[in-house]
């Protein structure tokens, strides 16, 4: 074979071979030690801000079972929370976990609040792990103190979920599955 011919070859040869070399740089591998996993980036969001609660502040509520229930103006993440005694008011005796409501922006927590006192909580005491968005973003830090009357104390969770404003589907504590349903095991 020429020279002649070899050459135009070669080139053929060299061209076909940096394109595929180009095309497997392009395309990122699909498992191995290398691998990259899609990663979600959500765009920056502002702090979310309670806009409601019950009790409000400085609203004088029986004394009994009492359903805390604070509202924020943006979707919450269900595991990211914390709250703590306010200052200069009674710590109230509550449930450790509050529960976040199906519209995603509500969270209720069941406690029990004594007659003729101040109570207080205070909501993100410490930013960082405490109420935040889908975005993990922090709520604003927030202090709510309300009193209790002496009147006669409200003794059933139903009372206490309708002067908090809630259905019966929007309990503060939910039923845990039936062992069977949960284990997988059968009867």
């Amino acid at each position: 074979m020429s020279t002649r011919r070899l050459v135009p070859a070669l080139i053929l040869l060299t061209a076909l071979s940096a394109g595929d070399a180009h095309a497997q740089a392009q395309t990122p591998p699909a498992e191995g030690p290398n691998a990259v996993s899609p990663v979600l980036i959500l765009p920056p969001t502002l702090p979310p801000k309670l806009l409601s609660s019950y009790p409000a502040q400085d609203q004088v509520v029986a004394p009994g079972v009492l359903v805390l229930k604070v509202a924020f103006d943006q979707q919450m993440s269900p595991t990211a929370w914390n709250y703590a005694p306010a200052a200069d008011a009674q710590p109230m005796d509550c449930v450790k976990t509050p529960r976040l409501l199906a519209d995603q922006k509500t969270f209720v927590l069941l406690c029990r609040v004594q007659p003729n006192r101040t109570y207080g909580v205070t909501l993100n005491a410490e930013r960082t792990g405490g109420f935040a968005n889908l975005g993990d973003n922090p709520a604003q830090t927030a202090v709510l103190t309300f009193k209790v009357s002496a009147e006669a104390p409200v003794t059933t969770l139903r009372r206490a979920m309708q002067a908090a404003g809630l259905k019966d589907d929007q309990t503060p504590v939910q039923d845990a599955p039936p062992l069977s349903a949960a284990s997988g095991a059968t009867r």
